[in-house]
């Protein structure tokens, strides 16, 4: 597949996706930090209504919503990108995804809910948006919110 001609404004609004504004930090850390072009994003836990998105993962929650808030934290990852280049028409490319996962001792699909975040990278970004990923299960995230997300990138100048 190609990479899209339109601007990553104009992907968005055809995803009707409208970016919120970058959330501050919400403990002793910054929401982005660079070394030369490439950005590194902090961890973006699920919100669902401005709220925590809790739950577990094999628990109270299945895959396929696990993969929505995958896909809602991936939204706000956007917005803290633009806030730090000033615009996503300056990514490069999307590097790195972590992907963390409120489950389980028993869940297995945690690749499955963190395609809710790189579907729409490769969506927003097109092949700039294909990126290497890890997916993990752990026992608890902060607040207890279902997923939690981090995120590198490269920029151009």
């Amino acid at each position: 597949m190609s990479i899209p001609t339109s601007t990553i404004s104009e992907r968005l609004q055809n995803l009707g996706i409208e970016l919120p504004p970058a959330s501050p930090p919400a403990a002793a850390y910054v929401m982005s930090a660079a070394i030369g072009s490439t950005v590194f994003l902090s961890g973006h836990i699920a919100k669902q209504h401005g709220k925590p998105w809790v739950g577990k993962l094999g628990l109270d929650m299945d895959t396929a919503t696990g993969k929505l808030a995958a896909r809602a934290i991936t939204i706000d990852l956007l917005a803290t990108l633009q806030e730090h280049a000033g615009s996503l028409d300056r990514v490069k490319r999307i590097v790195k995804v972590m992907g963390l996962v409120n489950s389980t001792s028993e869940f297995t699909e945690h690749h499955l809910v963190i395609n809710g975040c790189s579907e729409l990278l490769f969506e927003v970004f097109g092949e700039a948006g294909k990126h290497a990923r890890s997916a993990f299960g752990v026992a608890q995230i902060p607040l207890g919110c279902c997923v939690e997300i981090e995120l590198i990138a490269e920029l151009h100048p």
